[in-house]
């Protein structure tokens, strides 16, 4: 993969989770080691973008998660809809 901002990362991470999912499939669904991931977590339930379901062991995107994606969403499509002009 070509490099990516840590702000691309987080988006991705949010999306595999929305509507909850296992470690192992945000792990592959982002494209990062489980040591990456788990920092990637720790930030992000600190944040409050996600947080962790105890009985089934799932990770579920927040409220506050689902509105950072619908902007990075929003803000890539002015961008490249900025750049085809």
């Amino acid at each position: 993969m070509k490099y990516r901002s840590r702000t691309e990362i987080v988006a991705m991470i949010l999306d595999a989770a929305n509507g909850g999912a296992t470690k192992t499939k945000i792990m592959y669904k982002a494209f990062l080691s489980y040591a990456q991931l788990r920092e990637y977590l720790s930030v992000l339930i600190e944040n409050n973008l996600i947080e962790y379901v105890e009985g089934s062991q799932a990770y579920k995107t927040t409220e506050k998660g689902l509105n950072f994606l619908k902007m990075h969403n929003e803000i890539g499509e002015l961008l490249s809809s900025t750049a085809q002009k």
